[in-house]
């Protein structure tokens, strides 16, 4: 099971919203008033904040974690890591207020996904880090994933794992392939798709059906998707929206098709080998979550080493062996090769963690939605779903 069988359907994010999306003033912070005092070079200590099942853990002690434990040996930096980020809203819920107020969180490192990272970067909330003492994230970061539109130049965000939202489908009880997302609304899969239920994670596939460029999507490009899903909806074609259900919808056939995470089928596949996953012909979307340090923080050069660390190609394959997403570091791959374990060597060969060059000229990063639209389109989209 994914940790994101763990996520609970994403709301309309109540008070995150609200603030982003009305632009509150007094929550922005001024750069010069981000950094706090950085007691790494006296303090050997680190607060890590990520979801849970997203590090690689011992097979015999899952209280160990050997690509964290390895970095707090090679630097003497003691780890402090909590599995507290179950959904990206509440979590922004309970840093929110410290850091509207100028004051610190108590962590100094967090994973969010990259449309809520887009909200911090935006508020101010996150640190630039220092490139120069990042050699490897500079030099092995993934090309693609380099110039999100919300973070120019990744300045204030390095991706954690990366993933792909595309298509899943039971090819044997459909008994056929599918290879665009047009065709989800064939009259056979009449009530046996479900699309996901949160705003952020769904939109991109559904306007790429429609030929849409989604790093430069409009108003009217999510309204006319609106208009289309809702006719699916009331012709009863849409079974439901779903969190992470669809895992177990997929699984016992209630569903044949569905919109899916690219790591969440990876883990299906494992169990039954007629699951598939399709990057349609239209593209679908690459999106990261990411490792960003926010304000205050008080051990920032700590967490810049950690980050760093994860970006040697040795430690991102270790990694990537175990989360089974899209590995943020490509250069993993030839290590991954290289294993005389002949399952661990198979994934270096598993597009759906190292996309093959036809795959990569299908997907795109989508712009996010910024916060003077985030309001109207969440209740729309809402109202559709019934959130």
């Amino acid at each position: 099971m994914s940790r994101r069988s763990l996520l609970r359907a994403l709301g309309a994010g109540a008070a995150g919203a609200a603030l982003a999306g009305c632009g509150v003033p007094a929550a922005f912070v001024e750069p010069g008033e981000r950094a706090g005092r950085d007691s790494s070079a006296t303090d050997h200590t680190l607060h890590f904040a990520n979801w849970p099942l997203y590090i690689d853990t011992d097979d015999d002690d899952e209280s160990k974690r050997p690509t964290l434990d390895a970095f707090s040996r090679r630097t003497g930096i003691s780890v402090t890591y909590t599995e507290e980020i179950n959904d990206n809203d509440e979590f922004f819920g309970k840093i929110s207020p410290a850091l509207m107020n100028r004051q610190q969180t108590g962590r100094d490192l967090i994973v969010i996904s990259d449309w809520m990272a887009a909200r911090f970067v935006r508020l101010g909330w996150v640190q630039e880090m220092d490139r120069a003492k990042q050699p490897n994230v500079a030099k092995y970061l993934d090309p693609q994933l380099r110039t999100p539109a919300f973070d120019e130049g990744r300045l204030h965000s390095v991706p954690w794992q990366s993933g792909i939202t595309g298509i899943a489908y039971n090819r044997k009880k459909l008994g056929r392939e599918i290879r665009s997302t047009g065709e989800l609304w064939a009259d056979d899969l009449r009530g046996r798709v479900t699309l996901l239920s949160g705003l952020d994670e769904s939109f991109a596939l559904l306007m790429q059906g429609d030929g849409v460029d989604i790093t430069r999507w409009t108003a009217d490009d999510f309204h006319t998707m609106c208009e289309q899903v809702e006719k699916r909806v009331r012709s009863k074609h849409i079974r439901r929206f779903t969190g992470n259900d669809y895992i177990k919808d997929l699984a016992t056939g209630d569903v044949l098709a569905c919109q899916a995470y690219s790591g969440d089928v990876i883990q299906l596949q494992a169990d039954n080998p007629d699951i598939e996953f399709v990057v349609p012909e239209e593209g679908a979307e690459l999106w990261a979550e990411s490792l960003m340090i926010p304000n205050l923080a008080r051990h920032k050069r700590n967490a810049e080493r950690l980050i760093d660390h994860y970006y040697d190609p040795e430690v991102a394959a270790e990694l990537a062996a175990w989360v089974n997403y899209v590995c943020p570091v490509p250069a993993a791959r030839d290590v991954l090769a290289s294993s005389k374990d002949e399952e661990t060597a198979a994934l270096a060969e598993d597009p759906l963690i190292f996309p093959d060059d036809a795959m990569r000229e299908r997907l795109a990063i989508a712009r996010d939605i910024t916060s003077e639209e985030r309001m109207d389109f969440a209740k729309k989209w809402n109202g559709i779903v019934g959130l």
